[in-house]
């Protein structure tokens, strides 16, 4: 698939998405004026992958239509939102397993956005505000907090030491 610049009417739909789910301000932080490009499907012309500054930052999953975030796309939300939304933060102990892509487990999780929902894109953190991973919740932030037993997100992709961004508190 080959990139193309973003058209105006594309950033608008997308920044209203990242908007929706992941709340205000979203939007401008993963898709600023310039630099967005972004790949589309030869059998539908949908948008697949989308870029900034050469970087990817997200993926459109053809199943819901939502964003599935990057490791560079969870930094962007992480810079420019206070507090991050959609944030599950795991005792420091268990990091290393995560930024190999593990699961996180419930009995893990010391805080999760309460507005966390299954199904939803996950950013896991550690208790020092260093990002460790994204990946999709499979329990709200209530049940990963009470919850003694399970995985609370799938991690789709760890973060290798090093290049964890910005600390958060």
């Amino acid at each position: 698939m080959e990139r193309e610049r973003a058209r105006p009417l594309d950033l608008i739909k997308l920044r209203g998405l990242a908007d929706y789910q992941f709340g205000r301000g979203a939007g401008a932080a993963l898709f600023p004026e310039g630099g967005v490009e972004l790949t589309r499907s030869k059998a539908t012309g949908r948008i697949r992958t989308i870029y900034r500054h050469g970087a990817l930052v997200a993926t459109l999953r053809p199943g819901d239509g939502f964003l599935a975030l990057t490791e560079e796309g969870a930094k962007a939300i992480l810079e420019r939102l206070s507090p991050p939304p959609n944030r599950v933060i795991v005792r420091g102990d268990v990091g290393d397993f995560i930024r190999e892509g593990r699961s996180v487990f419930a009995k893990h999780v010391v805080d999760a956005d309460p507005e966390l929902r299954p199904g939803e894109e996950a950013i896991v953190l550690d208790e020092a505000g260093n990002l460790l991973g994204v990946g999709r919740a499979l329990m709200s932030a209530a049940e990963m907090l009470s919850a003694s037993r399970g995985v609370a997100v799938r991690t789709r992709r760890g973060v290798p030491k090093g290049r964890e961004g910005p600390q958060q508190a």
